[in-house]
């Protein structure tokens, strides 16, 4: 068991929904509550210091030049709605996304295009999913939204191929992290991303309510605030100053005060993530992943997430006929997992030991058989 997740009575195979604490962020949550309690703001030049520094660690998580292209938002919906309502539209403009997406790249879209007039265009896949967007695009295509990973299928895209073709054709690119921040090593800069935005709570170990946004600084200043307040100002804490002038940096995207509890643990999670490295990280995922695959297909069950694309999401579909009963089986037994597409899904994360990827399977083995056992 790593020492940083002393679960009991689980085996959290979750983090594409919701995932858990480190103790070390519990610790951090702990702790600034207590000097809450007890010295109340007395040290709020010390909490401003833990926002630029976490910041920082954040930027280096996603590939940013520096901390100043990193504001913090409350999800990677309210992040996405900044980027769908603060383009310059052009009536007769249209936004290419995947077919099967998230609701949050998709709502997004069809809201700003009751605004402005845009088409979306929703694209199945296929084979060649980046081919299969490109080819969506046209003269007037301003934007390409889509999720690095898919949510349900666990399909990564190559960000660097799509990065590029956009970049070339003068199309905006906007990547919704949040199924590969803190699963694999991200580079916004190396994939050509004008928009990253990703939430805390799945593979980042961190709580709902927190999440990550970068903006391309070279275009930064281009997108129109959608909100404003005494944060997002070139001079805040200068609160006589009459002036309007927002920010230079990304915080000119965070109208007002941070969500202090928020980042002192996303600072924790962020912190052992970087120390365990990405890499590792990444390393220790794909041997979870393979140890599933394998101890899946050998009971049956069919891999639905390709192999060749695979990131943190292991979807897969179990040969019953009650996949609802199935799932509740797993959950049962405290194997925590998710439906979706039509399959179960499983997501590990690098604390995994080869002993709970082992568990799990023999919960599998176990629900099969309940199956069985009701069918017969």
């Amino acid at each position: 068991m790593h020492p940083e997740f002393p679960q009991e009575g689980i085996i959290h195979l979750n983090h594409a929904a919701v995932g858990p604490w480190p103790l070390r962020t519990q610790q951090a949550v702990c702790e600034f509550a207590r000097e809450n309690v007890r010295e109340g703001s007395h040290h709020y030049p010390n909490w401003l210091q833990r926002v630029e520094d976490t910041r920082k660690l954040a930027s280096e998580l996603v590939g940013a030049a520096q901390p100043d292209d990193i504001a913090f938002v409350k999800n990677t919906s309210e992040a996405l709605s900044m980027v769908a309502f603060g383009l310059p539209w052009v009536e007769g403009d249209n936004v290419v996304i995947p077919r099967d997406e998230f609701p949050s790249n998709r709502v997004v879209w069809l809201a700003a295009a009751e605004r402005f007039g845009l088409e979306v265009r929703e694209v199945a896949l296929g084979e060649e999913p980046e081919r299969a967007l490109i080819d969506a695009c046209d003269r007037r295509t301003r934007l390409l939204s889509c999720s690095a990973v898919q949510y349900a299928s666990g399909l990564r895209i190559d960000l660097q191929i799509l990065g590029a073709e956009l970049r070339a054709r003068g199309i905006r690119f906007c990547v919704d992290a949040i199924q590969h921040l803190g699963a694999l090593p991200f580079d916004a800069e190396g994939c050509l991303a004008d928009f990253v935005m990703a939430d805390g709570h799945k593979w980042l170990l961190a709580p709902e309510g927190i999440g990550l946004f970068y903006v391309n600084p070279e275009i930064r200043e281009r997108l129109q605030l959608q909100e404003y307040g005494w944060n997002m100002l070139a001079h805040a804490g200068d609160f006589a100053n009459p002036g309007m002038e927002p920010a230079r940096s990304a915080r000119r995207f965070e109208p007002g005060s941070p969500n202090m509890l928020g980042i002192h643990a996303l600072h924790a999670s962020l912190s052992l993530l970087l120390e365990t490295g990405m890499d590792a990280i990444d390393h220790d995922i794909r041997t979870h992943w393979m140890h599933l695959a394998e101890g899946l297909e050998g009971r049956g069950c069919e891999i639905l997430t390709p192999r060749a694309r695979r990131a943190g999401i292991l979807a897969f579909r179990p040969p019953v006929r009650d996949l609802d009963r199935f799932y509740a089986e797993l959950q049962g037994a405290g194997v925590l997992c998710a439906l979706r597409g039509g399959g179960i899904r499983f997501a590990p994360h690098f604390y995994h030991t080869e002993e709970q990827i082992e568990q799990g399977l023999v919960a599998v083995e176990r629900a099969l058989e309940q199956a069985r056992m009701t069918s017969a």
